[in-house]
């Protein structure tokens, strides 16, 4: 640490170099070797001054880095998610293309959380997100990943394919979710039961009428539409609730656009 610098800005770069994406209370605590309380004043005082922008409770970013002289970047906006939006996980078309699902690129990261969500299209911080509420007692099926130095929820591949069949324009499409879909039946890691247990879980009879006529026809998924024919509730759903659906497929009770009987036969 250079010796020129005042005391209050040694401790403020020594806090930016040590710290993860997103720095916390607790973290700035521990690296400042002060209680929890005077971090809190160190860090809504240099927040007034421009230093940090409060991007959730307790949780801080840090604005103006390169007059820190850090190399420190924020070039990854999942670190963002724990602080604004917790409970929640990272899913939909941001998973598929985190688990190698999809080569498409997308712009925004789709969240899901069990907090009351206003507008579903966000944009924070300069980082666009898509936003699902969904009750904390279906938050399941996630794993921990690390993206620099901060730990974010996504939804495992499996949760992820049963999320989209769920809500096909979180992945992107009717057409994008087949194709994730047809990936996933490559995948090593490729669990049928867990599909059938996670949707079952959720509790949405479409995703087994969905899931059912996109899989019928392969040589090797017979177990897993037999298993969705097995679950079919009463009443129609559609293919995608965005299309334009005329054909009833009666057998999976599922209204679907004409070109996807067409090519579906």
């Amino acid at each position: 640490m250079s010796p020129s610098l005042p005391e209050g800005r040694q401790h403020l770069v020594s806090l930016v170099r040590q710290s993860g994406d997103v720095i916390h209370v607790a973290d700035a605590a521990r690296i400042l070797g002060v209680d929890g309380s005077l971090a809190a004043k160190k860090l809504a005082r240099w927040t007034k001054q421009g230093w940090f922008r409060r991007v959730g409770r307790g949780a801080y970013l840090p604005a103006s880095l390169d007059s820190l002289g850090s190399e420190h970047v924020l070039d990854d906006p999942w670190v963002l998610v724990p602080a604004l939006f917790s409970p929640a996980y990272v899913g939909g078309r941001a998973a598929a293309q985190h688990w190698d699902l999809t080569e498409q690129i997308f712009n925004d990261v789709v969240v899901f959380t069990s907090n009351a969500v206003r507008e579903k299209s966000q944009i924070r911080h300069g980082v666009p997100f898509t936003i699902t509420h969904i009750d904390e007692s279906r938050m399941f099926g996630t794993v921990a990943v690390w993206r620099g130095n901060s730990k974010v929820l996504i939804s495992d591949p499996h949760r992820t394919i049963i999320d989209m069949l769920n809500d096909p324009t979180i992945g992107g499409g009717i057409q994008q979710v087949s194709d994730c879909l047809a990936e996933y039946f490559k995948r090593p890691d490729r669990d049928d039961k867990k599909l059938i247990a996670y949707a079952e879980k959720l509790g949405n009879g479409a995703v087994f009428k969905r899931l059912g006529f996109l899989v019928e026809g392969r040589d090797d998924t017979s177990d897993l539409m037999a298993a969705c024919a097995h679950r079919l509730t009463r009443g129609n759903a559609r293919l995608d609730p965005t299309l334009e659906s005329p054909r009833l497929i009666s057998r999976w009770k599922l209204w679907v656009p004409s070109f996807w009987v067409a090519r579906h036969d």
